[in-house]
């Protein structure tokens, strides 16, 4: 089959590619996917490639296995964002009173994480409300988490071998975060659990004693979304 396509049968082709995709028991690899649809793997590549920087497909792991992309996840959530954030809300109380310190629920956007959902801290210094604002994927800590999980790489492996991830004074100097996964069935972060506050409380100590029981609710929320088997290797 010849590689060369005009606008109508690259549209068409990128578009089957997608539904196979979308519809697959198993996120396909790129060559999985060319023989399935009967395309050379050079032009799946190039289509897939597409498909990816418009956010409607995205890898997964190190072998680059693929399936739906952030927009497509927005797309399929926005009418169940008010379930999962009415499902977090025990999470998000209980990590408030064990931390004294704001609690958010974040999810991956085409161009940053997005966040839906807030608990204030018990003091004064700290309050930020950042339900509704986004910020870029490297800087924040929920950030960090679905690069980590998502689109992981060698970099994520300490990340993904802990189980949470920290920003220090790199958002804005004098805050401090950590963030967990919320890991849906396929083993990517659908979601995240943040707790944030000044460095001068979220010390690296801190960080340390509160981790086990971020992680934990992470677990929790996944379970009450009905992710049973929502564990994933470190890479």
């Amino acid at each position: 089959m010849p590689e060369t396509t005009n606008g109508t049968q690259a549209i068409d082709r990128a578009a089957q590619l997608l539904v196979r995709v979308v519809e697959a028991a198993q996120p396909p690899s790129v060559g999985e996917l060319a023989e399935r649809a009967g395309l050379p793997k050079s032009t799946t590549s190039r289509l897939v490639s597409a498909l990816e920087r418009q956010g409607l497909v995205q890898r997964l792991g190190d072998r680059g296995r693929l399936t739906a992309g952030p927009v497509l996840l927005r797309y399929a959530n926005r009418d169940v964002s008010s379930t999962l954030v009415e499902l977090a809300v025990p999470s998000l109380r209980r990590l408030a009173d064990a931390s004294g310190e704001t609690i958010n629920l974040a999810v991956p956007g085409v161009d940053g994480v997005e966040h839906l959902a807030q608990q204030d801290t018990a003091h004064f210094v700290g309050v930020t409300d950042w339900v509704g604002r986004k910020v870029p994927f490297e800087l924040a800590a929920n950030g960090k988490v679905f690069l980590a999980f998502n689109t992981p790489s060698p970099q994520h492996a300490p990340i993904r071998a802990r189980g949470y991830a920290t920003s220090i004074d790199e958002l804005e100097v004098g805050l401090a975060a950590m963030a967990a996964p919320v890991i849906g069935p396929t083993g990517d972060a659908i979601a995240a659990l943040s707790i944030s506050g000044p460095t001068a409380r979220l010390t690296s100590d801190r960080i340390v004693q509160l981790a086990p029981r971020l992680t934990e609710e992470a677990g929790r929320l996944a379970e009450r979304l009905g992710h049973r088997d929502h564990t994933r290797g470190a890479a």
